[in-house]
């Protein structure tokens, strides 16, 4: 398997009826266990990026591939089941299902991917197992882990969402601005506690962020005014 986990060559995207494309990326890649922290301004094209290496939208034009596949040749539905087999994500509002508890939450891409499912069971004995050591390895107490997401803090809620994006190790981990409403010292400790699960699974790490403070401990930086050369309107 490619040491590349993504890679990029000569993208472009355009919204429809835009009068110009809000991503222009001529190369772009990132390596197997990289821990990258991406940053930029609000309209830099984070999202739309996000949005592109998910397969939620296709790009005009070049290439986007993920561990060697071409997200652009599959069809949509065999977009979605790629992703979710080997791409776990945690959201800005982690996205987690309310009335279900957190245990479930966890659980949840082993419900859409067999993949992931048996990559659970072999790690750790069983799809439930595995769940509770990553919430036991987040800091999370077994006594939230029956709770609904709605009972639950904001940190507590983000620890249920990076467990769910951990659980089947996917390869590749994407985290779009999830500390931006914690503070300071709960930030610092998620980011110590997310790189090093992603590490113990040798996965890779993609953590996106307008906060350049937060950089510190990632073994790589790029900015977005570096890979795209299209900036400001339009870029969102």
């Amino acid at each position: 398997m490619t040491d590349t986990v993504i890679r990029i060559e000569g993208l472009d995207f355009r919204w429809p009826g835009a009068a110009r494309s809000c991503l222009d990326i001529p190369s772009f890649q990132v390596e197997r266990g990289e821990h990258l922290f991406l940053h930029g301004e609000s309209g830099s094209g984070k999202t739309t990026l996000l949005n592109l290496l998910a397969g939620v939208l296709t790009p005009q034009s070049g290439q986007l591939e993920l561990l060697g596949q071409n997200l652009k040749a599959m069809a949509s539905a065999r977009r979605d089941h790629y992703r979710v087999d080997h791409v776990g994500f945690i959201f800005q509002q982690f996205n987690l299902i309310p009335y279900l508890s957190a245990l479930d939450n966890v659980l949840l891409p082993c419900r859409f991917s067999s993949r992931r499912r048996l990559r659970a069971e072999e790690q750790a004995g069983s799809q439930r197992d595995a769940a509770q050591s990553l919430l036991s390895h987040l800091d999370l107490n077994e006594g939230l882990w029956s709770r609904s997401a709605t009972q639950l803090s904001v940190g507590q809620q983000q620890r249920v969402a990076a467990a769910r994006a951990l659980i089947g190790r996917p390869e590749i981990i994407i985290a779009d601005e999830p500390t931006s409403a914690l503070d300071a010292e709960r930030q610092t400790a998620f980011l110590d506690l997310l790189r090093r699960e992603c590490a113990a699974a040798n996965a890779t790490l993609l953590f996106v962020s307008h906060d350049k403070r937060l950089a510190s401990g990632f073994s790589r930086q790029a900015a977005m005014a570096e890979i795209n050369r299209i900036h400001g309107e339009g870029a969102a």
